[in-house]
């Protein structure tokens, strides 16, 4: 079996080839593998390559291939595993393997396993540890997105409370609490907002921050504060770089007694200190935004630290129960990871787009690797409609759906090309 797949060879070294992959073993699972979304971390592994700690060292003579957001559909079954799964089974990946203590993981660490890829090779440690995941939903961008939703459910589910002369951490955000996303414009962002409306354990206040009032007005236009009151939840959307005093003024949505959960989107040491400075008592700064500089460090104040008492943590990733409820959330219909993809492309735009990710504006890029086409930004469709039968009925679909991505708009994409899922 032949693949086309985007593969790491050094830093900054990325190819486009195909390759025969080998024959499975008894205990791996072939796939054809229908989209990827591109992650910044992927961006941070290939800009340091060998030294990133998850890619291995022999990458110059046995590249990895990249990506580790993606989905598809079960080709072929070792036979340690057909009483599990079938071929033409949907399935998503939670990629978060830490098999053994060790720090592999698809998308860094595989010479034959990763999503930017025409088909590829599930080996026997996914399946192992029940990280294979059967995708009952109709469309293949919401299996690729579950698993950057997942990893927002478990920073909701990693936050922790206490109580006065008890030893015991409560787990998750403060029901009926106060919240604020800092930087949370984004994509990460925006998903945060949509399971923050929608979850079972809802902020009664959630502060919405960003310095692009650009990105704040699609998000206002995604979430109106009119829908998240029908939820529940009073939602307020402030731009920080138009006020002189942000703390004081997040302090006084909060009532002045502060959050008790502070969320930071963007590693910036300037957004760590504000996180920490509105902190209530009791409450639980998460730094979610992975930095790329190691020295990365930011003020924190101790006194409320040990006095109020405040927490200062972080959260990378989900785990499996992450997934497996980003994915029931989004078959239901209770959120829309769609609200995170700005852009789309086939597998020959995938390079470009890791390689230019910080520099290019919007939200998450989603490459559908059985097909070839530019990356395009779902808001100038309708400048490309003259251009080709694809565009023009994409423009349509897509504008018919506010402005966001769809199954309506992946089944077009995929009966345009022919591809066979």
């Amino acid at each position: 079996m032949k693949t086309r797949a985007v593969r790491l060879y050094g830093a900054n070294h990325l190819e486009l080839e195909t390759f025969e992959l080998p024959a499975i073993k008894d205990d791996e699972i072939l796939v054809k593998v229908i989209t990827n979304s591109i992650c910044m971390s992927t961006y941070k592994a290939v800009i340091q390559g060998e030294k990133h700690k998850r890619v291995p060292n022999d990458i110059a003579t046995n590249p990895t291939i990249m990506g580790h957001e993606f989905a598809g559909v079960i080709v072929e079954v070792g036979d340690k595993w057909k009483n599990q799964f079938k071929p033409g089974q949907k399935f998503a990946i939670q990629p978060a393997l830490n098999y053994k203590g060790t720090p592999d993981a698809p998308g860094y660490s595989f010479k034959y396993f990763g999503g930017n890829a025409t088909y590829t090779i599930i080996p026997h440690q996914v399946m192992e540890l029940g990280f294979l995941l059967d995708y009952k939903g109709k469309a293949f961008y919401e299996a690729s997105l579950a698993e950057p939703m997942s990893c927002i459910i478990g920073g909701f589910h990693s936050n922790y409370h206490t109580e006065i002369g008890k030893y015991v951490h409560h787990m998750g955000i403060v029901e009926g609490g106060k919240m604020a996303l800092l930087a949370g414009a984004g994509p990460m962002g925006l998903g945060a907002i949509d399971y923050a409306l929608h979850c079972d354990r809802k902020p009664k206040l959630l502060v919405v921050t960003d310095i692009n009032q650009e990105r704040l007005d699609r998000a206002r236009k995604l979430f109106p504060e009119e829908e998240a009151k029908a939820n529940g939840v009073e939602l307020v959307f402030v731009n920080t770089s138009k006020i002189e005093d942000s703390v004081s003024y997040l302090m006084n949505l909060s009532g002045n007694t502060g959050y008790d959960d502070v969320f930071v989107y963007a590693p910036v040491a300037s957004l760590v200190e504000e996180g920490d400075k509105i902190l209530g008592k009791d409450g639980c700064l998460n730094f979610f935004a992975g930095p790329t500089d190691t020295n990365f460090s930011a003020k924190v104040n101790f006194y409320n630290v040990h006095y109020t008492p405040t927490h200062i943590m972080g959260s990378t990733g989900g785990n499996a129960d992450d997934m497996r409820e980003s994915l029931e959330m989004s078959a239901k219909g209770l959120i829309n990871p769609a609200v995170m993809i700005t852009h789309v492309g086939g597998l020959n735009s995938a390079i470009d787009t890791i390689m230019n990710l910080p520099n290019i504006p919007g939200g998450k890029k989603l490459i559908y690797t059985q097909i070839d086409m530019p990356l395009i930004a779902l808001e100038d469709l309708p400048k490309l409609k003259e251009e080709n039968e694809l565009y023009a009925g994409l423009a349509d679909i897509v504008n018919n759906n506010n402005g966001l991505w769809s199954y309506e708009a992946e089944k077009y994409l995929l009966n345009y090309f022919n591809v066979e899922c």
